[in-house]
């Protein structure tokens, strides 16, 4: 009797002592596994930022391709900064009115290496937060590269982030009025694509055209560059969306799944619409439509099943080419890289479907959209995005002209015409070939 007593005492003081396993009475304990797998999708996240710079840095010019890898890389070292002052806190900090998190945690305080309401440490889930706002400023460079000021680039990301992004991470996810609506955002259509998407149009339109734009080509100098770039998106979007399941689950493991479906349907499907319409099957096409598919995946990630990302990534590819074959010539506008085209047109076709797609079977947080008996979704879902896309455009038609009271938007016309590379940041990618005239260039060099 004695000894059977010994035995269950033992076996009670390893079960308390286990790492990752929850007794009676205790909120959350932190999980080895839940932890590794939250890292390694942070990870990921980090590498879209430069694979979307080298994105990017290939469709432009080859006297600008340092300049707009550069926007990218300027992203991660001043948004890093913004976020560990202030913005985590303006983000997920304590709710104020529905609208912006509490100060609570301003300079990182309380954030440390115990949980927060789940299984990971909270300074985790803060750098994994990092990441999506990294990415989603980066977006926004696309529209405007080529033309814009340097220096206008970086007053705009700091006021962006901290008036823009903040709130509106605080709103989808940080208790704000949406997230209290019931809109479902898994991983940021809303908060990443639709906000990046509309503030590049708005720039882009502000900022207006680059020199020669509609009447005379404008290439991408380096398609294998985009290429890598584009694989390098499409490899961290795995820590992107399954990550957001915030453990290492089977929801992380539906997330993944339906990640690489709608990827796939939506490079076919621009493919096919392209080669109707244009009559060649083109690369930048077929990378273009699996980004598309990303993006419109993103919000529903972790509420649909696999046929409804196959039918999403379908959807996606010709309407975002549509976008940015059709409309974007109609219209006039200069989106430099189509971040309108691909992230806006693409994030609210995501939010959209995720009103008509989701299935509390996939994710029981969640709820039944449209096709699965409730259409008060896709109303609260539509409501998102249009408070998504009115406070994004109008908060950055403000932050752009309030910038060009003290600072010039855009380069000066010889600058545009010899090449930010040189003209601003004082270098060649490739030193042995220029494309713009050699008087010019030999004008810079001596300048600097």
């Amino acid at each position: 009797m004695k000894s059977k007593l010994m035995t269950i005492l033992v076996l009670c003081l390893a079960t308390l002592l286990m790492p990752g396993v929850a007794v009676a009475g205790e909120t959350t304990t932190i999980d080895a596994g839940d932890t590794s797998f939250i890292l390694v999708c942070a990870s990921l996240v980090m590498l879209m930022t430069p694979g979307l710079a080298l994105f990017y840095g290939g469709m432009v010019r080859r006297k600008n391709v340092l300049s707009t890898i550069m926007l990218s890389f300027i992203v991660m070292s001043v948004v890093s900064i913004i976020w560990v002052l202030y913005g985590y806190t303006l983000a997920f900090g304590p709710d104020i009115k529905s609208f912006i998190g509490g100060l609570d945690h301003l300079f990182l305080k309380g954030v440390g290496v115990e949980p927060a309401g789940g299984t990971i440490p909270h300074l985790l889930f803060m750098v994994f937060q990092l990441m999506f706002a990294l990415i989603t400023v980066a977006i926004i460079s696309g529209s405007i590269a080529e033309r814009m000021r340097f220096s206008a680039f970086l007053a705009f990301i700091v006021i962006w982030t901290s008036l823009v992004y903040a709130p509106l991470a605080h709103w989808v996810w940080g208790g704000g009025w949406l997230m209290q609506l019931g809109a479902l955002d898994f991983a940021g259509g809303t908060v990443v694509h639709i906000s990046s998407g509309v503030t590049g149009l708005v720039a882009a339109l502000v900022i207006g055209k680059r020199k020669g734009y509609g009447s005379e080509p404008i290439l991408p100098h380096n398609l294998p560059m985009t290429v890598l770039g584009a694989a390098l998106l499409w490899f961290g979007w795995f820590g992107f969306n399954a990550g957001s399941a915030l453990s290492a689950s089977g929801l992380a493991v539906s997330a993944f799944t339906v990640t690489q479906i709608a990827a796939a349907a939506g490079g076919l499907s621009w493919v096919l619409s392209e080669w109707l319409h244009h009559g060649k099957p083109t690369v930048l096409g077929c990378i273009s439509g699996v980004v598309a598919g990303l993006v419109a995946i993103t919000p529903a990630a972790g509420f649909v099943g696999a046929m409804s990302a196959l039918v999403i990534g379908l959807m996606v590819g010709p309407i975002c080419y549509f976008a940015v074959a059709v409309i974007k010539t109609k219209i006039g506008y200069d989106d430099s890289l189509d971040a309108f085209g691909i992230h806006g047109v693409g994030g609210t076709l995501g939010a959209i479907a995720t009103g008509l797609f989701a299935n509390l079977s996939v994710n029981e947080a969640g709820a039944n959209g449209l096709f699965y008996g409730d259409a008060s979704l896709l109303l609260k879902q539509l409501i998102g995005v249009g408070a998504t896309i009115l406070f994004a455009a109008l908060a950055t038609f403000i932050i752009l002209k309030l910038i060009s009271y003290f600072i010039p938007l855009r380069v000066s016309s010889d600058d545009e015409v010899i090449g930010l590379d040189i003209s601003v940041h004082g270098e060649n990618a490739y030193a042995d070939s220029y494309d713009f005239p050699m008087g010019a260039a030999n004008k810079a060099v001596r300048t600097l």
